[in-house]
């Protein structure tokens, strides 16, 4: 799902940037101390959780659970899957540092969208649970693939959000399963 380097123009890429820079500023404003453990563990586990490539249908995918850092950290979730894509991206190679804005704002959207989900009170909570986990995946994917429809890279491009549609099915119950162990164990780490 991370966009590499050299098939997104320059000037988008840059705009991406300057929009991920405002949306760091704004969702990081007022941060209470609390929350920064939490924001720390869950960019934690985001990192670690990238290192798991799974074999699927001709390619490989890894776990992201944008959907469940939606759920965890709400508005807080962008900066901290900004940082985690920065990591990657130098340690791994995932994307690059020209499309680190472009990436970070696909894979933040679906959390952003899976942290609205989370919010609403009329939906049984182990729906949202499983909808916000499969929107944090395939949300990115079908930007991804949107962008690279119209870069031209690529005709058939949007097969690909087949392969994703498992995984996000994958991570909605990855999603389901641990809002239910936090509620098991009385944990405080989701409201």
């Amino acid at each position: 799902m991370h966009i590499a380097d050299g098939i997104i123009e320059t000037p988008i890429c840059i705009a991406a940037h300057a929009i991920s820079l405002a949306l760091i500023y704004l969702s990081s404003r007022k941060i209470d101390a609390d929350e920064i453990p939490k924001m720390g563990i869950t960019g934690a586990a985001l990192f670690v959780i990238s290192l798991i490539h799974i074999p699927l249908a001709g390619t490989s995918v890894h776990p992201g659970l944008f959907g469940l850092a939606g759920i965890i950290l709400g508005k807080r979730t962008f900066p901290v899957i900004y940082t985690v894509l920065l990591f990657q991206s130098f340690i791994f190679q995932h994307g690059g540092l020209m499309t680190l804005g472009v990436n970070a704002l696909n894979m933040g959207t679906g959390a952003f969208l899976a942290w609205m989900i989370w919010k609403q009170k009329f939906i049984p909570e182990y729906l949202k649970a499983f909808a916000a986990g499969f929107t944090g995946v395939i949300i990115p994917s079908f930007l991804m693939a949107a962008e690279f429809r119209i870069t031209g890279y690529g005709k058939g491009i949007f097969i690909i959000l087949t392969v994703y549609a498992i995984a996000a099915v994958a991570e909605a119950v990855i999603s389901l399963t641990a809002v239910g162990f936090f509620r098991k164990v009385k944990s405080d780490i989701i409201t």
